[in-house]
């Protein structure tokens, strides 16, 4: 008779959110079935470590830790998280946080071979409507506080959808979304003083064809929005990362072009995307200094003065009557 700790009984039975809780990490907001933490496994300011609760699985968007992880289930979250130990170490780890029993089993059980199932994730919405800019008020207002309502002409829509399954099942939302490579939908939105991200269908970049010679790489498309706001004679062709996660695909896109320019987050996962992105083709150009003092691209452009036509200027009937003063 054996002791043994069965990692898929840990798949099966540990919850990441119960684990996560018992470790003492309380996730600082929610996004549907989507709970957002302060990465544990990296310092970092706002909520990037995403959890879905239905699946088990969870992904961080602010870029690679120390183990190289980005994402998984619960027991890849532990070889994160108590990164470097074992793989048996890190289940003993888990057991000892959820005070799961150890199994006896015999050399028979180890001879018994479970059948293994493909995991299939199954789309919880269903979209309604694809349409131009301009139809819902709200998307319109949230477009123009980013500054690239006009940018956004032609480039982004308004996404309508269904909630097919779960609580909010039958429920409608609305978004701004763009198209990445694989056709699926990213999201974006303000939902009260937090801005909405998400993604309808499988996460990948956004590829936008240009010059054969010069390319722009953006963590954001709001970021690619606000530099051509700026450039908007450039004819670079531009990849849009949607995730820092993403690096390695942006890296194969690129890797035909002459010129470079990289325009990253000023922050720690920025700065870990373009060295990797740096490594990879040494020339690259950084061109977060474009921005300095700010986050990123749109963060600059929001924080300008917007420009005022002449008769919207302050006090400008007393400047025309100072005129007519003998």
């Amino acid at each position: 008779m054996t002791k043994w700790i069965d990692a898929e009984q840990i798949k099966d039975q540990v919850s990441l959110v119960d684990l996560l809780t018992r470790l003492g990490h309380a996730p600082a907001y929610r996004s549907g079935k989507e709970l957002f933490y302060r990465s544990m496994l990296r310092e970092e300011k706002s909520p990037s470590l995403c959890v879905n609760e239905n699946l088990g699985v969870w992904f961080d968007h602010g870029g690679a830790n120390s183990s190289g992880i980005k994402g998984g289930n619960v027991i890849d979250f532990g070889l994160s998280y108590w990164h470097p130990i074992t793989f048996p170490e890190v289940l003993e780890k888990i057991r000892n946080a959820m005070a799961l029993p150890i199994q006896e089993i015999t050399d028979a059980d180890f001879r018994e071979k479970r059948p293994r199932q493909e995991a299939t994730r199954i789309p919880n919405y269903r979209i309604i409507g694809v349409r131009e800019l301009g139809n819902h008020p709200a998307i319109s207002r949230y477009l123009q506080s980013r500054g690239i309502w006009e940018q956004a002409q032609g480039r982004m829509k308004e996404i309508h959808y269904v909630i097919a399954a779960g609580p909010k099942q039958g429920r409608e939302f609305f978004s701004a979304g763009w198209q990445n490579e694989t056709g699926a939908w990213e999201l974006r939105n303000r939902i009260g003083d937090r801005d909405f991200k998400s993604c309808l269908g499988r996460k990948a970049i956004t590829f936008v064809p240009g010059s054969e010679d010069c390319l722009s790489v953006f963590e954001g498309y709001m970021d690619y929005l606000s530099w051509l706001r700026d450039n908007p004679e450039a004819v670079d062709s531009v990849i849009v990362l949607n995730s820092v996660n993403l690096i390695d695909s942006a890296i194969d896109k690129a890797a035909t072009y002459a010129r470079i320019n990289a325009y990253f987050d000023r922050d720690k996962a920025g700065e870990t995307a373009f060295q990797i992105l740096q490594q990879a083709l040494p020339h690259v150009q950084d061109r977060s200094l474009t921005y300095a003092g700010y986050n990123d691209y749109n963060e600059m452009l929001m924080s300008r003065p917007p420009l005022r036509l002449p008769w919207e200027e302050s006090n400008i009937f007393d400047k025309v009557l100072a005129t007519y003063r003998r």
